[in-house]
């Protein structure tokens, strides 16, 4: 709930709309949280509702962020006027024409199994220190279960002891993006590791408590990794590693999600299954909300584009043939 100290004529819309949207299963949780920076700006600056100088004046205040993050501040609030219009038709609606201009897509870095390969080997010659006793192994799993399960960074980060089966290697994500749930079955070889990984983790001085996390550092093993702390170690380890693609790029952590799924449809095509046909399957296993969210992760890359043609060549390079003949 909102403070009732210094009101404000957005509250009640505030209030209106986020139990709306939580009506519909959603969290929004860090809009709420958005929302209540901006009705904070509207107090402080003495104004008792939102207009074109106060919404200025707020998205200059963090001018300093991405275009993404900023845009999506933009968009959230101008969902919310929307949805006080319905009663209010004269309210305050921002113009989108003048929001911040999104950057133009970057196409992701896909890994090479010789690639990850050179990632494990700078993992295992990381050296233990007196705050990170379990580093070594904490980033060989990290990276393994990123490259091979395609879990996002914030899913593997909030895997908790109680979240692991290691005897038939399966995954439980909780409440992930977009509110699901699902069980993720690792690879036989993935659920090796995981179990050489759980022998150390459990041992003394380490915390076995089933709601500590997976993956953690300290003495005793009582702290979780962030999301942010766990990216800035990956990251570390492309530069030790030299991980670039053909244009010297750096990875991103989420780039080995791509990478998944892109590998995933590269064995498809190679063992001749019906891609389309596999698409629900992997959005059911990557936590999508439909396979149009999956196709985004399935970039061509020269590989796949070679395995397409030539399937398309075995089909119907008959036809082509006669039709040009």
């Amino acid at each position: 709930m909102l403070e009732t100290l210094h009101m404000t004529s957005l509250d009640r819309w505030i209030d209106a709309w986020l139990a709306h949207q939580r009506a519909l299963g959603r969290a929004y949780n860090s809009e709420e949280w958005m929302l209540q920076h901006l009705r904070h700006f509207i107090v402080s600056s003495g104004a008792d509702d939102l207009d074109q100088k106060g919404f200025d004046g707020w998205c200059a205040s963090f001018r300093h962020l991405s275009s993404t993050t900023r845009r999506g501040r933009q968009l959230a609030v101008r969902k919310l006027c929307l949805f006080r219009r319905r009663a209010e038709p004269g309210c305050f609606v921002p113009n989108p024409l003048y929001f911040v201009r999104q950057m133009p897509y970057r196409r992701p870095v896909i890994l090479e199994p010789a690639q990850v390969s050179q990632l494990l080997t700078a993992a295992d010659d990381l050296v233990p220190t007196t705050n990170s006793p379990l580093l070594p192994a904490v980033m060989r799993l990290a990276i393994i279960v990123l490259y091979t399960a395609g879990l996002r960074r914030g899913e593997l980060v909030r895997l908790t002891l109680d979240d692991v089966e290691p005897q038939s290697g399966l995954l439980r994500i909780r409440e992930s993006k977009f509110h699901k749930s699902r069980f993720v079955p690792l690879s036989p070889d993935a659920a090796g590791v995981l179990r050489g990984y759980l022998q150390r983790r459990l041992a003394a001085p380490f915390s076995a408590d089933p709601s500590s996390t997976l993956l953690c550092w300290g003495p005793t093993g009582r702290h979780g990794y962030t999301g942010a702390g766990l990216g800035n170690a990956i990251h570390q380890l492309f530069v030790t590693a030299d991980v670039r693609d053909s244009e010297g790029r750096l990875p991103r952590v989420h780039d080995m999600r791509h990478s998944f799924g892109v590998q995933a449809l590269i064995r498809w095509y190679r063992a001749g299954a019906d891609v389309q046909s596999c698409l629900p399957s992997l959005a059911i296993y990557m936590g999508h909300v439909s396979v149009v969210s999956t196709a985004h992760y399935l970039h061509f890359v020269p590989t796949m584009r070679e395995l397409a043609s030539s399937r398309f060549e075995a089909a119907f390079g008959n036809i082509v043939a006669e039709a040009t003949s």
